[in-house]
């Protein structure tokens, strides 16, 4: 049973809330209250989070036969604020299909 999916899911979830608490928290503490460091930890974080998660999209792409537009959908849902977060409907549906094969 393939669990790639599932990964690339999980991180895409932890990817995209690590993106929110640096825009949202990590960014306002850094310039309003003069906390650098709380970018340096979120930033660095968020950058791991960034890798696997385009790592993880490759493994989809080529372990499921995805097509270069799902790649591309999947790397603007990374930099849009709430992308992954949207997008998850649709992986959870494609996941599902692919594990009914």
């Amino acid at each position: 049973m393939k669990k790639t999916f599932g990964w690339f899911r999980k991180i895409a979830f932890a990817e995209g809330v690590s993106f929110i608490v640096l825009l949202f928290i990590a960014l306002p503490l850094k310039y309003f209250a003069k906390m650098p460091m709380a970018v340096t930890i979120c930033g660095s974080l968020h950058g791991v989070f960034f890798v696997a998660f385009a790592v993880l999209a490759r493994e989809v792409k080529g372990e499921y036969k995805k097509d270069f537009n799902w790649l591309v959908k999947a790397g603007l849902a990374s930099i849009i604020p709430f992308g992954t977060f949207y997008m998850d409907r649709q992986w959870r549906k494609e996941e599902a299909k692919a594990a009914s094969v």
